[in-house]
């Protein structure tokens, strides 16, 4: 058998021809053989040491990566099922505080109601006790609630021709004490038609007052060539009790050379041109430690601002505007946006009548219990916002400031919104100095007037020339500051307009403040009544504010301002007031007395802490829900007997809707431990405590691991009281409650310090 081959080459296949014997033949395609490589003459290179290195990170990185990816992801997993366990956790706590809900509104509702019923029937009694005591006393003195009784006092008063200083004086006090009657008559009425009456009483009495000193000082003067001092030449002599100040200069030697007279012993003085200085004139300068002008000046331009009254909603009462029957017709030319705001304003106080009929005289907390699921509407937070701010105007303005008035020609009104006068006023008068009385024969003779001391208008019309001023010379004052007021700032000077019935900065020049000695010095170019002025509200926002427990029914409230740190002590229904600050505040500082007393007494001595339904058009604040703050006041003050309460920096930065302050039970009268706070979130609906601390970089509303939610704020605390604590909380006595719920909302310290209000100039 013969095999043969041939072999046919190409650049894919290879052909191979098979043989074999008896004649058959195949034909076989085969891959073709890659041809064998020659061997390289040229050596492979080795990698340096830095490109290993450089592998080797590379490499190490990519593990990295990948391992951090892998951990992230671990991480994420974690966060996830985190995430889902608080959510559970959450809904858990929901529905536990959703089951004893209604028992824990009802536990608080029984608590506050239980309260105020005590407090209303004391303060019933009480006032049943001072009209029992009124009338015990009868010394004559008239019941200002009766319309008949005061115009007689009046009239009777004002035909008593007893003019001898000392018993005038004595009068005066009487009278002073019936115009604070109705001060406070007027602040408590709500019918126009009694506001009017005691308005007018009020300003009838006012008058009589200052009248029956100008009859003093005339007979003073008809005798002031009695008195004349051999020095000078003139007669200078000073009268003075508790309640004024009289200086009276008479000119009987007409010196040029007189430039002016320091009354040394009363830190007053005045200053004269010489044009006055040789005229037949005397000089007076009143000092009154009350203010009536400011009064008149309310009450004057009450036109321009509806005067407030008060009306009930729930157990507090609130402001209502209210038409008087001079303005009318004023009100009848209204337009459609006007009467848009009224259908809304109605609308509103439909529904505040409505929750008062269903719900009486109850606390903001037992309305909520009901209404708890609804949302509040802008009209009702603007009913429960004037509440609160209701609560905090215990001050002894008659009606509201007025809201500014627009200066023009130079006009500088000044607002009684913006700047407050202190230390009384300052009565600055010239009058032609009268005939002298004389004595024949041990008879005493003198010349009677029906128009009183005649006033020396000055400047006179040699001055003037068409309207133009020609060189009219000023006259100068000085006062040293009186010692029963306190100013944070250098005093503002203000005369009185007489026409315009309102104070103006304007026409005050060269004035000159020593604060060394707390004297101010200034000129005029007229004599008018003039008063020192201070911004009202200076003191705000708080810097910081505790309210800490002493023992039962005892705690102290203190408070670091802008310009002075003080605290207010709490005993039942008393309160003292304590400073490091003592010039101005001799006659407060450790005297027992009742709240709304204390808060007079303080704002008249030019420490005002207090805020009113005006106070956010001067100071910018956050803005935070009315209902949620005022019920935080509310079960502060219960829970006062035992627990502390302070400033939280993340009460800026909660939201509008939630409060965040920092408590701590704290059972002895020493100070709080900085560890021992802990922070609590309040809101409409419930209330937790919080897992961040006041130290922490961020604020979290994640609730403290542990801890539950509640429905109330008292709720919320005991769950980490002990039972001594919560023992003593339930043994406070009513008025001690009252008391510092009172301070509380006359000062609103989780709304006007100076976190929250920083925060919202911030945002502005």
């Amino acid at each position: 058998m013969l095999h043969r081959c041939v072999a046919n080459e190409n650049r894919q296949m290879r052909l191979r021809t098979v043989f074999y014997g008896y004649g058959t033949l195949e034909f076989v395609l085969e891959p073709k053989m890659p041809p064998k490589k020659k061997k390289s003459s040229k050596k492979v290179r080795k990698l340096t040491k830095a490109q290993k290195a450089k592998l080797q990170q590379e490499e190490e990185e990519r593990r990295l990566r990948e391992e951090e990816a892998r951990l992230q992801a671990e991480r994420e997993e974690q966060e996830r099922l985190e995430r889902e366990r608080k959510q559970k956790e959450i809904e858990r706590l929901e529905l536990k505080d959703l089951e004893r809900r209604d028992d824990e509104l009802n536990e608080l509702r029984h608590l506050l109601e239980e309260n105020h019923a005590a407090v209303t029937k004391w303060k019933h009694d009480a006032e049943e006790t001072v009209k029992w005591e009124r009338y015990m006393r009868c010394d004559g003195a008239p019941d200002p609630a009766v319309q008949r009784e005061i115009n007689t006092y009046i009239s009777l008063w004002q035909d008593d021709p007893e003019t001898d200083i000392t018993q005038v004086l004595k009068e005066c006090k009487l009278a002073l004490q019936l115009v604070e009657d109705l001060e406070e008559l007027l602040k408590k009425a709500s019918d126009p038609l009694d506001v009017q009456k005691y308005q007018e009483a009020l300003i009838n009495l006012q008058e009589l007052i200052h009248c029956k000193h100008n009859l003093t000082s005339e007979d003073i003067l008809q005798r002031a060539s009695e008195n004349i001092d051999i020095e000078t030449g003139n007669m200078q002599t000073v009268v003075k009790d508790d309640k004024i100040t009289l200086c009276l200069w008479a000119n009987f030697k007409k010196n040029p050379r007189f430039k002016g007279l320091n009354f040394e012993e009363v830190g007053l003085g005045f200053s004269l041109p010489q044009k006055l200085a040789v005229s037949d004139i005397t000089v007076r300068i009143l000092h009154t430690r009350y203010d009536h002008l400011s009064t008149l000046a309310r009450i004057t331009h009450q036109g321009i601002h509806t005067p407030s009254f008060r009306c009930l909603v729930g157990d507090k009462e609130i402001f209502e505007d209210v038409v008087l029957p001079d303005q009318e017709k004023t009100a009848e030319g209204k337009g459609g946006e006007e009467d848009n705001n009224a259908m809304q304003q109605q609308k509103a106080d439909e529904e505040v009548q409505s929750i008062q009929e269903s719900e009486g005289r109850k606390s903001v907390a037992s309305i909520r219990s009901r209404k708890s699921s609804l949302q509040l509407s802008e009209s009702r937070r603007s009913q429960i916002q004037t509440q609160v701010e209701a609560l905090g105007a215990e001050s002894d303005l008659i009606n509201p400031p007025s809201p500014p008035k627009t200066t023009d020609h130079g006009t500088q009104v000044v607002d009684l919104m913006q700047y407050t006068p202190l230390g009384g006023i300052f009565y600055y008068d010239v009058f032609y100095l009268p005939p002298q009385a004389h004595k024949v024969n041990g008879w005493e003779i003198k010349q009677l007037s029906d128009t009183g001391l005649k006033v020396f208008h000055y400047p006179t019309n040699e001055f003037n020339l068409d309207d133009k001023v020609l060189n009219r010379p000023l006259v100068g004052v000085s006062v040293t500051l009186p010692d029963f007021v306190v100013f944070l700032k250098t005093p503002q000077v203000a005369r009185w307009d007489t026409a315009g019935k309102q104070w103006r900065m304007d026409g005050i020049t060269d004035v000159s403040y020593e604060e060394a000695e707390a004297k101010i010095s200034f000129k005029m170019d007229s004599f008018q009544p003039f008063v020192l002025m201070q911004e009202t509200y200076a003191n705000l926002p708080f810097e910081s504010w505790e309210l800490r427990p002493l023992g039962q029914d005892s705690a102290v409230f203190t408070v670091n301002a802008a310009f002075i740190n003080l605290s207010i002590t709490i005993k039942d229904n008393l309160c003292m007031l304590q400073s490091e600050c003592e010039k101005g505040l001799s006659h407060l500082l450790g005297k027992w007395m009742r709240g709304p007393a204390l808060q007079k007494a303080m704002l008249n001595s030019g420490i005002n802490i207090f805020v009113n339904e005006y106070t956010d058009k001067c100071i910018s604040i956050g803005d935070k829900d009315p209902l949620t703050e005022y019920a935080a006041y509310e079960q502060m003050a219960l829970f006062a007997s035992a627990c502390a309460f302070s400033l939280s920096k993340w009460n800026a930065r909660c939201g509008p809707e939630h409060v965040v302050l920092q408590v701590c039970e704290h059972l002895d009268s020493s100070p709080v431990l900085e560890k021992t706070w802990s922070l609590y979130l309040l809101g409409a609906q419930r209330c937790q405590k919080l897992e961040i601390t006041e130290k922490s970089e961020t604020f979290s509303p994640d609730f403290y691991p542990g801890s539950e939610f509640h429905s109330t704020f008292i709720h919320m605390l005991q769950d980490s009281m002990s039972p001594d604590g919560v023992a003593r909380t339930r043994k406070s006595h009513h008025l001690f409650i009252d008391t510092v719920q009172t301070l509380l909302c006359a000062t609103r310290p989780l709304v006007y310090s100076k976190s929250v209000c920083d925060l919202s100039n911030g945002l502005q």
